[in-house]
């Protein structure tokens, strides 16, 4: 009686492990130990690299064909909501990428969403958080004793970039569009090479000096003090009338020029008192966020 021999479509990995254990005990080589399971086995069988593997733990006197237990993070995942909802957007679609599935798992089963992180001009040490924070309770004591007399003592002063023409912005330049419409095209165009350096004191009535500064020149500690002199001052006197009879408290930011010894010195000529207040304080440039900004805005497209 000839017997057949079957192959074993069933089997477990423990099973292929016993069998590994037995030949290597019968001093078979790896190799051929894989080619028999694969004879046997079929697709089942494990792989080159795995027989070797538990070959070596053999050799090493190990005596168990049970897969050891990892250490390791637990699954959490794989929940049935998750499963359940991927195979919903399978359904849908067979041939959704498997970025797309990732994607929406996170922002409608985990309600994450990826943003950006805000950005800040410097990162404050304790010591400039502490300055801050004295010159801010400072100017508080004085509006709390002056009232808005304090407020109305303060002239801003600033300069900015303004380019001769700026076009519009992609926000600016939106329109109403019906599905039938065509879709509307714009040329991408870049700021003009030209520009000019505004400069510009204002208070809480309005502004008091505008200026722009010819071409080629700075503003330099010499030219800013000539601008103090010679075109703040008379625009003060003519437009806010008895307002120099009061002390002048200057607002503006940390630059060389500001900060001078010349600088100072021609402040303490005209009796106005430069306001304090710490390096790094976005929130107490208003020029940036109320002036300059909505500034541009109108005169992009022009």
């Amino acid at each position: 009686m000839v017997m057949m021999a079957v192959k074993l479509t069933n089997c477990t990995k423990e099973e292929q492990h016993s069998v590994i254990r037995f030949l290597w005990a019968e001093g078979v080589p790896g190799a051929q130990i894989h080619l028999c399971m694969c004879a046997q086995y079929g697709d089942k069988v494990l792989s080159r690299r795995i027989v070797y593997e538990w070959i070596e733990m053999f050799e090493n006197n190990c005596t168990s064909v049970m897969d050891a237990e990892r250490s390791g993070r637990p699954s959490t995942a794989t929940t049935t909501r998750n499963e359940e909802r991927t195979l919903e957007l399978i359904r849908e679609n067979r041939i959704i990428p498997i970025e797309e599935v990732a994607g929406r798992l996170i922002h409608d089963s985990l309600q994450f969403s990826k943003v950006c992180s805000w950005w800040v001009p410097k990162e404050l040490t304790e010591e400039r958080e502490h300055k801050c924070l004295d010159f801010c309770s400072r100017h508080l004591a004085y509006y709390r004793e002056e009232g808005d007399n304090f407020l109305q003592q303060i002239v801003t002063g600033d300069e900015t970039w303004i380019h001769h023409y700026e076009p519009e912005s992609k926000r600016q330049s939106m329109q109403w569009k019906h599905p039938s419409s065509p879709v509307a095209k714009k040329f991408k165009m870049q700021p003009s090479t030209g520009k000019l350096m505004l400069t510009i004191f204002w208070d809480s009535q309005g502004p008091n000096l505008e200026t722009c500064q010819e071409r080629g020149t700075t503003v330099a500690s010499a030219t800013y003090c000539d601008m103090l002199q010679r075109e703040l001052k008379p625009a003060i006197r003519s437009k806010r009338r008895g307002k120099l009879s009061k002390e002048i408290l200057l607002l503006h930011d940390n630059a060389h020029s500001h900060t001078a010894a010349h600088t100072l010195e021609t402040l303490k000529q005209l009796k106005w008192e430069a306001m304090e207040h710490p390096a790094y304080s976005p929130d107490l440039v208003p020029s940036d966020f109320h002036l300059f900004g909505p500034l541009k805005t109108a005169l992009r497209g022009r």
